[in-house]
């Protein structure tokens, strides 16, 4: 079992690398925290036209053919550069979902223009704090139209097309997965204040917009967890690459700043701060390759796979971003350092796809039944 990269994906890594140090600056960034676009276009259509976002759709649907490998050091990149682009809405939700629950027809019809990033897409699943639990959805499908509101949905304010999960008339427990067009009829949006606005939410309210079936009818928590486990993986990624860069900022500054004519890297008190970091991001990167591996070759381990790289990643990119600043001293929490942009990112992401108690009781359970069976 190789738990390494080949030279073609590690200089896939290195190329996306060149690329977003380029075109992802600290201050792209800002310009789209502190604006009101809702991300950045060039570096979205410069992403697109490097086939990072087909990276994982197959060439009969216009995609690069690549896999989940490929993608994974692609999200690495994307979160150590803190792109603000809507890479993981459109990429590890919106395309994963039409891949597996999609017919051929709803393939055909969108899988090219994601490949080609003509198309951003999004899936909304919450309305409002705390954990979603399918007795919580409110949303409803009913004549073909949907009705009610999700809050927040990530790049809800940009996407064209959304993943809805409503009830569609069955049990209690019964959701059902719909594809809408957010430039449709019945369909008004609203961006909404997070502590992230790099990566902007929106409130979505649909009142008897068209709604179209995707996959079988009932089968909206299955699928859900399918993808989830998918984009686990892919968002640890992110988090790793932006764990990686803030214990890389600490570590910098901690050798050049100067404190009683000695770096304060010298100190015992930053030597075991900046050991933490190093420690938390590496489990984190262990657990995230082993998530990868599980990924890309459909293993039997990949739910407690999923859960752990996701635990281990939210951890990890959290601390390096919190001590980041502490490293920084007074400085780190001025506006003008960059420190906060990875502390931002951090919280905003551990909350995506679920919050990290979520994920712990589903490692917990996941291993309960694995040890059972």
């Amino acid at each position: 079992m190789n738990f390494d990269f080949s030279d073609e994906q590690k200089q896939l890594k290195d190329s996306a690398r060149k690329f977003l140090e380029k075109e992802s600056t600290p201050q792209q960034v800002r310009a789209v925290l502190e604006g009101d676009a809702g991300y950045d276009k060039a570096l979205w259509k410069g992403l697109a036209e490097m086939g990072f976002t087909g990276a994982a759709i197959p060439e009969e649907h216009g995609g690069a053919g690549l896999g989940y490998l490929e993608l994974c050091v692609i999200a690495e990149e994307l979160g150590r550069a803190l792109a603000p682009v809507p890479f993981s809405s459109s990429v590890y939700l919106f395309t994963e979902f039409l891949k597996v629950a999609g017919s051929d027809a709803q393939k055909a019809t969108h899988l090219p223009k994601l490949a080609a990033g003509t198309q951003i897409g999004t899936f909304a699943y919450a309305e409002g704090v705390g954990e979603v639990t399918p007795a919580r959805i409110k949303a409803s499908v009913s004549g073909g139209k949907l009705k009610g509101t999700k809050v927040p949905v990530p790049d809800g304010g940009n996407a064209d097309f959304a993943i809805v999960a409503a009830r569609d008339g069955g049990a209690r427990d019964s959701l059902s997965l719909y594809l809408v067009d957010l430039n449709g009829p019945g369909v008004s949006r609203e961006v909404v204040k997070t502590v992230d606005p790099a990566r902007k939410q929106a409130k979505v309210t649909f009142d008897g917009a068209p709604a179209e079936l995707l996959g079988r009818e009932g089968d909206g928590i299955a699928l859900v967890s399918d993808v989830y486990n998918r984009a686990a993986i892919l968002m640890a990624f992110e988090q790793v690459g932006g764990a990686d860069r803030a214990l890389e900022m600490a570590r910098d500054y901690a050798l050049q700043r100067m404190a009683f004519g000695r770096p304060i890297g010298s100190f015992q008190a930053i030597k075991h701060m900046l050991a933490d970091m190093y420690v938390s991001a590496t489990l984190a990167r262990s657990n995230a390759y082993y998530g990868a591996w599980a990924l890309s070759t459909g293993a039997a381990e990949l739910p407690v796979a999923a859960a752990t790289a996701r635990v281990s990643a939210t951890q990890a990119f959290q601390h390096c971003s919190t001590n980041n600043i502490q490293v920084h001293g007074g400085m780190g929490f001025t506006w003008q350092f960059d420190c906060h942009l990875f502390y931002r990112r951090s919280n905003l992401l551990a909350l995506t796809l679920g919050s990290q108690s979520h994920w712990e009781k589903e490692l917990i359970d996941r291993m309960r039944r694995r040890n059972a069976a």
